[in-house]
Formats: C-alpha cells, sequence, structure tokens
C-alpha cells in the first residue's frame, strides 16, 4: 500500500510541476489552465459547509444550484429552467432541466454519472437540515420552509418547495453554495470522506486534492450549459489552486505569472501597484488588468447594545450622543484615500451597500462633521479625561483603527485601540464580550433582508452582534419579510433604515469594493457584487 501512495505522490508531483509550466505567460502548452492561489486553504469540498469563500469559490466549480445569481444581482435559472410561485407565495414549483448529469463517480453503476432529478434536491436540501450532517448552513431554511413536508419530488423533473409563510429572498438563500445539488449514493458512499470526494454536475469536476499543496479541477466535458453564441462550456481544460500561505509569496507568484490572477491587494505592496485614487501604478499599465467592482460587504463599528450587560453598563457608548459625536468625527473619504488607495465608498449613507436598491433610498447621515461631534459633547458636557474607549480590531484593520481612534481624539473623545486576532474577536462579539468592535458584514445572498436581519432581536449572534432590541424595529421587519410588494417592502426597508440611523448600534464606515488583478493573457474573467469565483467563460489565450 506505501507503494501505491508513494506513486501517487511522484505523479502529483510531475503533474503540479507540468501545471506550473502550463500556467505561465509564455504558455506553449494547448491546455488552458486557470490558477489562483488561497492563502486560508480550503477546509473541505463539500457544499454542506461552505461557510467562507475559499470553499465556496472551489465548490461553485464543481456544483450548480436551482437558480443562480447574475451580474446584475437577478435570479436566473440554473439546474431549474423555470419556477412558478403559488397566490399565497408559500409553494415555489420549480422546473428542472432533462438533460444534466453527475460527474462519473464509482458510487454509480458502471463508474458512470447518472441523470439528475427532483429526488436528487430533496436529499440535498434534506441533508442541509439534517442534524447528523451538522451543516454549518443548516440555519438557511430555519423558521423559513414547512415543518411537515418542505421538500416534494412531483416527478424526476418537477420539484416543489413549501414555506411556513412568504418570504421574498428564498430564491436568493437557494443561490447559496450550501444549496448545491449532490448524489445521495456518492455521500453515502465516502461518507465524512465525501469532503474530499466532490461529485456534483458543475462545469468541473474533482481530479486531485493534496492538501496545502494543490487543488486540481478538470473541464467537465459533459457540462450541460452552453454560451450564448452555442460554443459548449467551460472553455478552459482545468483549474489549478496553490496554497502559498504568505500574501508576499502569492505576489511574487503572480509576477511571475504563475497565477492567473490575484484577489484584493495586501497593505505591504498595494502602494507599489496602487495610486492613492485606486489607479494602476504606470509601471503596472500594460503588463497586467485592474479590475473592479462594487462589493456587498459593508465594514462597520459595532457597538453593544445590551443594557443589562455589565460592559454596558459602566461604557459612556450607552449615551446616544456619544455614539453621534463618533460617527461625525470620522473623515472617511479621507480615510479611503490615505488607507486604502480608494477601495471601497465612504459609507455616509447607511448600512445596505452599493448594488442593492435600498442603498440609493438611504438618506445621507454619517457624514464628517467634526463641529458637529464637539457640540453634541458640549451639550452633554462629555468629559475627556473619563478611561478611554476600547476599539476591539484584527492586525490587518489596526492601521484603519488607530487612523479612527486618532480622528476621534481631535474633537475630544479618548479612545485607544486593542488589536486581538479574529478568532478571538469572533469569540467575543458572539458571546457579547466585546462592547465597540470592528466588524464586516458580507451578504449571503443579494437581497438586504440579509443586512436587516442584523438587528432583528430574535437573531442570536451572528448575526445580531450588537444585540440590539427594538420593538418597532421587529416589528417592521417582520412585515418586510412576508412583503410581496416591491415598492412597498422598499419602502419598509428605509423605515428600517432610518431606525438604526437613530439608535446608532453600529457607525458604517465603508462600503467594500472588490479589486482582482489580472494577468494579461485571461479574458472574459469579470467580478460580481458577491466576489463569486465565476470561470465558466473565462478564455485563456
Amino acid at each position: 500500500m506505501k507503494w501505491l501512495i508513494k506513486i501517487k505522490l511522484i505523479w502529483l508531483f510531475f503533474y503540479i510541476s507540468f501545471l506550473n509550466y502550463g500556467c505561465t505567460q509564455n504558455n506553449n502548452s494547448s491546455k488552458k489552465i486557470f490558477s489562483y492561489n488561497e492563502t486560508a486553504g480550503i477546509a473541505t469540498l463539500d457544499p454542506a459547509f461552505a461557510k467562507n469563500q475559499s470553499i465556496m469559490w472551489a465548490v461553485h466549480q464543481l456544483y450548480n444550484t436551482l437558480v443562480e445569481v447574475d451580474s446584475n444581482l437577478q435570479i436566473v435559472p440554473s439546474l431549474a429552467k423555470s419556477w412558478s410561485i403559488s397566490e399565497d407565495k408559500r409553494t415555489y414549483t420549480f422546473y428542472l432541466r432533462n438533460n444534466i448529469f453527475f460527474h462519473d463517480n464509482q458510487a454509480f453503476k458502471n463508474g458512470k454519472g447518472r441523470k439528475m432529478n427532483a429526488n436528487d434536491i430533496v436529499y440535498s436540501f434534506q441533508r442541509i437540515i439534517n442534524k447528523k450532517t451538522a451543516s454549518s448552513g443548516a440555519w438557511i431554511f430555519n423558521n423559513k420552509v414547512d415543518t411537515i413536508e418542505p421538500y416534494k419530488a412531483i416527478n424526476d423533473t418537477t420539484f416543489q418547495l413549501k414555506l411556513l409563510q412568504p418570504f421574498h429572498p428564498i430564491l436568493g438563500i437557494l443561490s447559496m453554495q450550501y444549496c448545491s445539488i449532490v448524489p445521495k449514493e456518492v455521500v453515502e458512499k465516502f461518507g465524512k470522506d465525501f469532503r474530499n470526494n466532490p461529485c456534483g454536475t458543475g462545469p468541473f469536476k474533482f481530479f486531485m486534492w493534496q492538501e496545502g499543496q494543490a487543488l486540481v479541477l478538470h473541464k467537465n466535458e459533459s457540462y450541460w450549459e452552453k454560451d450564448l453564441d452555442g460554443t459548449p462550456l467551460p472553455k478552459i481544460d482545468a483549474i489549478k489552486v496553490s496554497f502559498f500561505d504568505n500574501k508576499a509569496t502569492e505576489f511574487l507568484q503572480f509576477r511571475q505569472g504563475k497565477l492567473s490572477f490575484i484577489n484584493d491587494i495586501d497593505a505591504s505592496f498595494k502602494d507599489e501597484v496602487l495610486t492613492k485614487n485606486g489607479l494602476l501604478r504606470k509601471n503596472w499599465q500594460n503588463k497586467i488588468k485592474l479590475n473592479k467592482h462594487a462589493y456587498l460587504n459593508t465594514e462597520y463599528l459595532g457597538i453593544l447594545m445590551d443594557e443589562n450587560n455589565e460592559l454596558v453598563k459602566s461604557s459612556p457608548l450607552k449615551i446616544k450622543a456619544i455614539r453621534k459625536a463618533i460617527n461625525y468625527a470620522i473623515n472617511k473619504e479621507q480615510l479611503m484615500l490615505y488607507m486604502r488607495n480608494s477601495i471601497g465608498f465612504a459609507a455616509n449613507n447607511g448600512f445596505i451597500p452599493y448594488g442593492l436598491p435600498a442603498n440609493k433610498l438611504q438618506d445621507k447621515f454619517f457624514e464628517y462633521n467634526p463641529q458637529k461631534a464637539k457640540k453634541i459633547l458640549d451639550s452633554i458636557q462629555y468629559n475627556y479625561t473619563t478611561i478611554p474607549i476600547t476599539l476591539l480590531t484584527i492586525p490587518v484593520y489596526a492601521d484603519v483603527a488607530s487612523f479612527i481612534t486618532k480622528q476621534c481624539e481631535l474633537v475630544g473623545i479618548k479612545m485607544q485601540v486593542e488589536v486581538i486576532q479574529k478568532s478571538l474577536l469572533l469569540e467575543q462579539t458572539a458571546k457579547s464580550k466585546a462592547m465597540f468592535f470592528r466588524g464586516s458584514w458580507i451578504a449571503d445572498y443579494p437581497d438586504e433582508e440579509n443586512y436587516f436581519a442584523v438587528f432583528y432581536s430574535k437573531n442570536p449572534a451572528p448575526p445580531n452582534y450588537t444585540r440590539f432590541n427594538n420593538k418597532t424595529y421587529d416589528k417592521l421587519y417582520e412585515q418586510a419579510l412576508q412583503e410581496t410588494n416591491d415598492s412597498a417592502r422598499l419602502n419598509l426597508y428605509k423605515a428600517l433604515d432610518n431606525i438604526i440611523k437613530e439608535e446608532l448600534p453600529i457607525i458604517p464606515i465603508w462600503y467594500d469594493m472588490i479589486i482582482h488583478l489580472v494577468n494579461n493573457n485571461v479574458q472574459n474573467f469579470t467580478p460580481n457584487s458577491l466576489n463569486l469565483l465565476e470561470l465558466r467563460r473565462v478564455v485563456i489565450e
């Protein structure tokens, strides 16, 4: 058995070496291979555990969902070619394509992938909510689907989903990677090892994964989808993922042409590549491409609001006037220019980021006004000599936190930064042990409800890290969940936004931006607001 393992490792070494050669810009190979790096690694290839970006990116290549989100954040068909909604908005009927097959796998008869059917949808969704699966995505259907028969296969090509009550964002939820469709035979054959023996219907199929070294996916020659001109998808032959955990090494690999692109720019070399206005510096122009796009992510300062918590009782932040003064003290435009090289947009409107309709309805409120901040503090006779307010943050945002605290000190608010590891900050915010903290909220699906849920009092932490509790807010939120008229729902969203502006459980800092550095030989590779890695139509020249 040992000799077999050695042979596999030797084969992996030569295969990766071949891929490294084939992915350079001076590519003489006929194979078209897209390469990228995951500094955080990939924990699993099982979509039931697709809780972070690195997993979602890989899962998206291997699987399909019933519906998906297009570049305009619209819900469009995928495995389901169409659907209908009952008059009471509680029953969704999906009509499936009849020409989709799972990848070949030894769990199937003769090793050949079988045709997908409605029972696979039922199985995949039941698996998510099954406690034995322990899926990190079990929450997506909580208190939303019917408790008796939520999922039903009417026939091979018709699937039905029943809700407890109308829930407009349900199609967005179904587009999440958690809802990828998996075959029962393969899952049950491999059990827990399904994580590294994935099988879906997606544009790429699993080939090899040496954890910590490389993941290789091959083109699915039998993929069902075609481009607008009728040509088969995908258009590249393979995907190779490396796992260099150092951003400097990743950047060096990109400069050498060994990576097709890099996602985001590390602070240590952003000034080398970008001007303060967020453009490529002259020495990089024509060598690489810069892709930018609004990202459904809001960066903010969170404030614990539970009046029964001892931290709140002893904190100056329990006073609304001080929270308002902090808001007006921060020059977000200046922060974006000097600290972020204009990667993102100052969050002067509210919690909803650019890209969602409700953002345009939000009135400007969070603008820089140090004189107003000082007047507010004078009106409550704020004492600068009091114990400093501590802002918790993680290392990568330490410089941003320092900028914020210095701005607050200019108007008379004594503040200090405490830098802790991300895992500890997540633990403290989840347990309501963080009074004042840097946070971010990335959309799970493209609907404003996903952001307003952050302040619904019946939600735990996450998402309600601030423990905000407001009866009027809760009532409006519940009303918005059941509202089927788009205009009426947007009006409710605006009312919810106004409550957040009045009570200030958070102070938005910036609306994020996706930024990709892309090699010139990569074509048809564009970012989207969910920052989902889309490679079906990518061409490598």
